[in-house]
């Protein structure tokens, strides 16, 4: 098997996409009389600053020959990348045979991780890849990670993506909002993240420059063809299938607050420390203790319904967390309720007047001035609160590409997924 993988093919502003040279490089080894088992795209660190949004890399798994795979995917490369935008830094890896441990461990610490071009680079030279690099060739890494996912993990989605034709990139894609809809309710739950039903957008559709039309993204192929069958929209010009770590949280790691680090994504348990402040700008932020550290905890203004869950949270509760730490803050991805504060303490009533009563000096107690009536100390009142146990979500509209949605299962509490 020769495994071709690149990275840093593509440009914010002038759009293009990772992908699209994927599926062009497929059509052109299935036109030189090769055969392609998969194409598998795996997000890499969502944290990395050089990123387009979703921080991508792309690799075709083929029985082609990998001088010619090399030759293939070289042209392409170069017809293709947008190597005009400064931020774009392509690079290829062609690898055949059994893929080391070290390159397996590479990709793994690529989703957690900011790794660089040279440890990319020693790794490619000690395994014996054909390789090539544009410009400071920081594709590199991307692309040895793409190499070794197949190997690293275990966990897989699928997406299938429709791009549109050359001559109406970069005009307002055309599509039936209606029938995107529909086709996501017959999908789901195996297909999620189509639509987002609480803001009434079409999520698969991006609105960023670039080739794709729209992705459809589920546990099984036959399903997200299915559902993209059913979406009326402009002609598309091609389709692709791609095998993709997208909704496994692979990104997360077990961790404790004390040894959280900026740049990097975590599962933590902490318990509320502080009430919930909403911000300028709609942000909701909560600040989380474990033993002697604590953690500000952040639900920024895009993941608008989700900060309501935030803002639910009280003092005492406790937490597990999920998120990516950046200048000392993790970024809310979802939380699971671990344990709620159900009662709070307040001023007893009178139990003849029902009036609340008053302090009646320092250490005694509280007394009704009217009905003569004491009490000892404040009394427990039981809280109507908003939450239950359980795993709470951003929204559909801001998920990040490789977060886990609830509806996919295998979480360790009852979950409350977005739709």
């Amino acid at each position: 098997m020769t495994l071709i993988g690149f990275d840093d093919t593509d440009s914010r502003e002038a759009g293009m996409c990772t992908t699209y040279l994927a599926a062009r490089v497929a059509e052109r080894i299935r036109a030189a009389g090769g055969t392609v088992e998969r194409l598998v795209l795996v997000r890499l660190n969502p944290a990395i600053e050089h990123k387009t949004r979703g921080n991508a890399a792309l690799c075709v798994h083929t029985d082609l020959d990998s001088a010619e795979a090399v030759a293939i995917a070289r042209d392409a490369v170069e017809a293709l990348a947008v190597t005009d935008d400064p931020r774009t830094n392509p690079g290829l890896v062609v690898a055949n045979g059994e893929i080391p441990d070290s390159v397996v461990e590479f990709s793994r610490r690529a989703l957690r991780e900011r790794l660089d071009v040279d440890e990319a680079e020693a790794l490619v030279e000690a395994a014996g890849y054909r390789h090539a690099g544009w410009k400071n060739a920081r594709g590199v890494v991307g692309a040895l990670a793409a190499v070794g996912a197949w190997a690293a993990f275990d966990d897989w989605t699928y997406e299938h993506i429709a791009y549109r034709e050359a001559h109406r990139r970069g005009t307002p894609r055309e599509f039936d909002h209606e029938s995107v809809f529909e086709a996501a309710d017959r999908g789901y739950p195996a297909v999620w993240d189509t639509v987002d039903r609480g803001e009434g957008t079409a999520v698969c559709v991006p609105h960023a420059p670039g080739p794709i039309l729209y992705g459809i993204r589920g546990d099984d192929p036959e399903t997200v063809r299915t559902v993209a069958a059913g979406i009326e929209s402009e002609p598309v010009e091609r389709t692709a299938l791609f095998v993709t770590n997208q909704g496994t949280d692979a990104h997360l790691a077990d961790g404790s607050m004390g040894e959280a680090w900026d740049g990097r994504a975590y599962r933590l348990d902490g318990t509320v420390e502080s009430a919930p402040e909403t911000r300028r700008g709609g942000h909701v932020f909560v600040e989380l203790r474990d033993g002697e550290t604590s953690l500000p905890c952040a639900a920024f203004e895009p993941t608008k319904r989700f900060r309501d869950r935030v803002r639910a949270l009280r003092v005492g509760d406790r937490l597990t967390v999920c998120g990516e730490v950046s200048d000392g803050t993790l970024k809310l991805e979802k939380f699971a309720v671990r344990d709620l504060v159900e009662t709070e303490l307040v001023v007893p009533e009178c139990p003849e007047c029902g009036r609340s009563m008053e302090s009646a000096g320092r250490d005694q107690g509280y007394r009704c001035r009217r009905c003569g009536t004491d009490a000892p100390g404040k009394v427990d009142r039981k809280l109507d609160r908003g939450l239950e146990p359980g795993w709470y979500e951003v929204p559909p509209c801001a998920r990040r590409h490789v977060a886990k949605p609830l509806v996919r299962g295998g979480f360790d509490a009852p979950t409350h997924p977005e739709r």
